[in-house]
């Protein structure tokens, strides 16, 4: 006689990444209260803004990543490498549109803004580690054997 587990498909993955998302919000937010109080408006804007990029780059590639590992976990280690280089070149291009309008030098404060995606980076990746080494996330999957599955040894085709 056996029994079968009821199992619940609860995604781990996504309290990892959403938890790094609150993290991170959460020390953005932060550094744009302290900026607002050291340094001005500016300070704080860049804070923000900072804050911003840092969480929507993250979190659209996390959870793009999390949904092909789910749904295709071999292709999960592609994605994840252009997903990682598509997050560079994102970064890269608003910096880069930053500096051309000119935002950088009136309403947004330079330092704070790097500041912010400095702190945010390094929290979400912080949280990221932390969160996913105490989530249990089972290597394989465990299914019920019946007459539509048949063992494949090694060797035998």
């Amino acid at each position: 006689m056996t029994t079968e587990t009821n199992q619940v498909t609860r995604n781990p993955g996504s309290r990892v990444l959403l938890g790094a998302t609150a993290g991170s919000l959460a020390a953005g937010l932060a550094l744009a209260v302290v900026g607002a109080l050291v340094a001005g408006s500016s300070a704080s804007f860049g804070a923000l803004v900072g804050t911003a990029l840092v969480v929507l780059v993250f979190a659209g590639g996390s959870f793009a990543v999390n949904e092909v590992a789910r749904i295709l976990p071999a292709a999960s280690l592609l994605i994840a490498l252009l997903t990682y280089t598509l997050q560079v070149v994102v970064m890269a291009v608003f910096f880069a549109a930053l500096s051309r309008s000119g935002a950088l030098d009136d309403t947004l404060d330079r330092a704070w803004l790097a500041g912010a995606v400095i702190a945010g980076t390094a929290g979400w990746i912080t949280l990221q580690v932390v969160l996913a080494t105490r989530v249990r996330i089972p290597v394989y999957e465990l299914r019920p054997a019946g007459p539509a599955s048949t063992a494949v040894r090694a060797g035998e085709r």
